[in-house]
């Protein structure tokens, strides 16, 4: 036996090996598989995770007060017009009134403004059970038409939407663009007229990286299907912007656009009165049509949300905070202690 070793250690030595010695799979010694790196392990001590849910609650609550602050400091005017903008003498034949092109879909509302509203105060329109997320609605736009001239013909994807009767592309083309809304509102207040700024209520990202200026409305409105809103044609789709609004797509069934704003104040009761177009169709699924006129904070429009979530989790942090440090006082524990490990707990156990 002694002489068989001495006579493998020779071979190593001299680097006679067989091939299955060559043929090894034995790992490479490193420094990485060997897990020797130098890592962090770190030791969550009773006053470390104190300190940790202590400073989750001192950094989330204030953020919530001041987030729900903002929320109650935004004055907002809710109207829902769609059911009573229907004439007397309609009612229970809304499809019918909003279908038949000769009556007359004018209808007058009147606000009264709670709070003094400062500029500028954003107009809405709010829609309800109108579901632009559906996957056939979504994908039915053709955004290379969109932005390069010479690609009008990509209607493809636009179905049933993408041609005219005799074969003429229609741009912008999709059931998106198509079913544009068109409802329109007149303010005034003593009979003065209040001016609407349509400018700028669209991303610029979308005006300049997704409608050209180089692309006009053509056939739009001409098909087979009358939808909703008309467009000018002799003005570039990158000016367009309510249809550049309407054609970001909203992920829920109840969504607010911008329609425009007004650049001045509007006074605690004063009394705004508002002609309203009535022509957009909600009536053929059970959809709902607000007004909603409402200025802004820093978090936006009027959102409790944020707030509630933001003192939810800041509060739960500081009850677990609090019941760490009772339970530390009370019952506090060696760390390190070997008496809690389960061996120790209960040797006859372990000798078994």
């Amino acid at each position: 036996m002694s002489s068989s070793l001495a006579s493998v250690s020779t071979a190593e030595e001299s680097g006679d090996t067989s091939p299955q010695q060559k043929q090894s799979k034995k790992p490479k010694y490193s420094r990485f598989t060997q897990q020797e790196l130098p890592a962090c392990k770190p030791l969550l001590t009773p006053g470390i995770v104190i300190g940790i849910f202590a400073l989750i609650a001192v950094v989330f609550i204030p953020i919530g007060l001041a987030s729900l602050s903002a929320s109650e400091s935004v004055v907002e005017v809710v109207d829902r017009y769609d059911a009573d903008c229907v004439p007397s003498d309609m009612q229970g034949r809304e499809l019918d009134f909003i279908q038949n092109s000769s009556t007359n879909k004018t209808c007058t509302r009147r606000l009264i403004i709670p709070k003094t509203m400062k500029s500028p105060v954003h107009i809405y329109y709010e829609l309800d059970n109108f579901y632009q997320n559906h996957r056939r609605y979504v994908k039915s736009r053709s955004d290379k038409q969109l932005l390069n001239p010479s690609k009008e013909g990509e209607t493809k994807i636009c179905a049933p939407e993408g041609n005219t009767p005799d074969g003429k592309p229609i741009v912008p083309c999709g059931l998106i663009a198509w079913s544009l809304f068109n409802d329109t509102y007149t303010f005034s207040v003593n009979s003065k007229i209040i001016q609407v700024n349509k400018k700028n209520i669209a991303w610029a990202s979308d005006r300049s990286h997704k409608f050209s200026k180089d692309v006009y409305p053509k056939n739009f409105q001409k098909g087979a299907l009358i939808g909703g809103g008309k467009l000018n044609e002799s003005i570039p789709l990158s000016e367009q912007e309510d249809l550049i609004v309407w054609m970001r797509t909203a992920a829920l069934p109840t969504f607010r656009k911008l329609y425009g704003r007004i650049e001045e104040d509007l006074l605690a009761n004063e009394e705004i009165t508002v002609v309203i177009d009535n022509n957009y169709n909600t009536y053929s699924f059970g959809g709902k049509k607000k007004l909603v006129l409402s200025t802004a904070s820093w978090i936006g429009g009027k959102n409790s949300f944020l707030g509630v979530a933001y003192l939810t989790v800041g509060g739960l942090c500081l009850s677990l905070a609090l019941g760490f440090i009772i339970l530390y006082l009370f019952k506090p524990r060696t760390l390190g202690d070997p008496s809690y490990l389960s061996w120790n707990r209960n040797p006859s156990a372990s000798a078994d």
